[in-house]
């Protein structure tokens, strides 16, 4: 299936808080297992793979549905309100 466009997605992406970890683990001392950003505010957390889910508990309680893979080497984004990959 081809990416498509979302309405979601904002015109100026946010560039991420703290690129080194995600910022709930940080302060916990938690791990995570991959990074996403949330493409509205630059708020990272970790991934659904990840025990504690950090970047879908963020777009759910702000209401920002696009993250961004920040892992090197990926540039995918991810719409949870479309629940698909969208550019």
């Amino acid at each position: 299936m081809p990416i498509q466009a979302c309405e979601h997605v904002p015109a100026d992406l946010a560039q991420p808080h703290t690129p080194q970890g995600c910022e709930d683990c940080l302060k916990t001392g938690d791990t995570w297992v991959h990074l996403r950003l949330c493409v509205h505010c630059g708020h990272v957390g970790c991934c659904d793979s990840s025990k504690n889910r950090h970047a879908t508990k963020h777009a759910r309680a702000e209401g920002h549905p696009v993250i961004q893979s920040i892992e090197p080497g990926e540039h995918w984004m991810w719409c949870n309100a479309h629940e698909r990959q969208v550019g």
